[in-house]
């Protein structure tokens, strides 16, 4: 768990969907795996999960890339195939037992030559391992044996039934869930499992060696960071003083704007995932008894909302609640948290240039909302306080527009809106 709310563990997604999955340990593994990927795919007709992990994609390695062999590609042309694309029962059962077919025989492909390997050692301790965590065994414990797995889904049960029997200590290691022990002893391989406590985040060589060890002694507490702020001059700043100022209830989303919920706003209440916001809000409204249904406000940025907002909009307009509800859009002209790239509401493509725009409160008025406000936070912070108490006391659903562009993505916008103007003048 770096940036995210969850720490999960993938690989039960290829278990999940029946889709074959490779873990590559590193930045020249990521390449030679990723053309591998798109071989098997082409070759059994299916999806392949490339699984990448923080560390992996945080990491440098040189990489040779010796090049690809581009086949031609096929006309571009459409061709029926009801059964294969249309998952009606009678054609799903049929393709389930294709799916399960393909999956044996890869399978039967990765005993033969899938892309595991073994390090020869010492023959009293062998260790199974994949992705990143193999780097922090080669390390940890240069002396132990070792076999990498880099198709982990479906296992190659055969090859790591056999290196088990070949050594009377066999541990596995891995980050997150105990995903490859409970494979291996469900197919009845003997192996060891980490304890509990190394299930939770990364790995690295000196965890490994406690692994190994059984030192189960307390882990020293990493030192404190300094936490992440929202931006000095980010409009966002003025919109959470005045919530927090207000008192409000905030259902909070996904977005840079998240840190609203740090000192010294402590403005957001809930955070869910992309969308979240409106729902949670609206469920609030709904539930709360009165006089705190009045304070509660979604939150929401102009990208969010454009990804998966507007459906919750349409829940507002459908079932509103007795006290009404207030939504504030965060509108700073580009997705901030991710990069600055642009979406449908900024009316420029990925590489900038000038497309269509979705123009937020057109559609929002369009969907049935007649309080509609825009208006810039910061050119009157006092002004938007009294504008998010009034809407608040309306008892009416309501709908703040904040726009003001993201302070360090405004010079890169100004200079994009010169070039589409230029390019409107030259037309």
């Amino acid at each position: 768990m770096a940036s995210s709310q969850n720490e999960q563990d993938n690989r039960r997604y290829a278990v999940a969907a029946g889709v074959p999955m490779l873990e590559p340990s590193d930045s020249q593994e990521a390449y030679n795996f990723t053309l591998l990927a798109i071989e098997v795919s082409e070759r059994w007709g299916v999806p392949i999960l490339l699984r990448m992990t923080t560390r992996v994609c945080h990491s440098k390695t040189i990489v040779e890339t010796p090049g690809y062999a581009v086949p031609l590609a096929p006309a571009a042309g459409f061709v029926r195939d009801i059964p294969a694309r249309v998952m009606i029962p009678a054609y799903a059962r049929p393709a389930h037992h294709r799916l399960r077919a393909k999956l044996a025989e890869i399978a039967a492909w990765n005993e033969r030559e899938g892309p595991n390997t073994t390090t020869a050692g010492s023959p009293e301790f062998g260790v199974i391992t994949s992705g990143i965590s193999y780097q922090h065994v080669r390390e940890a414990l240069p002396h132990a044996a070792v076999l990498k797995l880099g198709m982990t889904y479906p296992l190659p049960l055969s090859a790591m039934r056999e290196f088990a029997a070949a050594h009377p200590r066999t541990l596995i290691i891995e980050e997150g869930d105990p995903y490859l022990v409970e494979s291996a002893r469900t197919a009845g391989i003997a192996v060891e499992s980490q304890p509990e406590i190394f299930r939770f985040g990364e790995l690295n060589a000196a965890r490994v060696a406690r692994i190994a060890a059984g030192d189960l002694t307390p882990e020293p507490k990493p030192m404190p960071g300094k936490p992440p702020a929202l931006c000095q001059g980010c409009p966002h700043r003025t919109v959470f003083t005045a919530l927090r100022d207000l008192n409000c209830i905030v259902s909070g989303d996904i977005g840079c704007y998240s840190l609203g919920v740090l000192p010294p706003f402590s403005a957001m209440d809930t955070l869910v995932c992309m969308g979240a916001s409106i729902g949670v809000g609206l469920g609030l409204r709904h539930t709360l008894p009165p006089d705190e249904a009045r304070r509660v406000v979604s939150v929401i940025g102009d990208s969010t909302f454009v990804h998966s907002g507007i459906n919750g909009l349409v829940e507002m307009v459908y079932n509103p609640p007795a006290t009404g509800h207030v939504l504030v859009v965060l509108d700073n002209g580009t997705t901030a948290m991710t990069g600055q790239q642009e979406h449908p509401g900024t009316g420029r493509t990925l590489h900038h240039s000038a497309t269509g725009k979705f123009v937020f409160e057109n559609v929002i008025r369009a969907m049935g909302i007649e309080q509609v406000h825009v208006m810039d936070p910061m050119a009157n912070p006092q002004a938007f306080q009294d504008l998010v108490q009034s809407c608040l006391a309306s008892g009416e659903l309501a709908v703040i527009i904040a726009r003001r562009n993201c302070l360090l993505a405004a010079g890169a916008i100004r200079q994009y809106e010169k070039c589409a103007e230029s390019d409107k003048n030259v037309q």
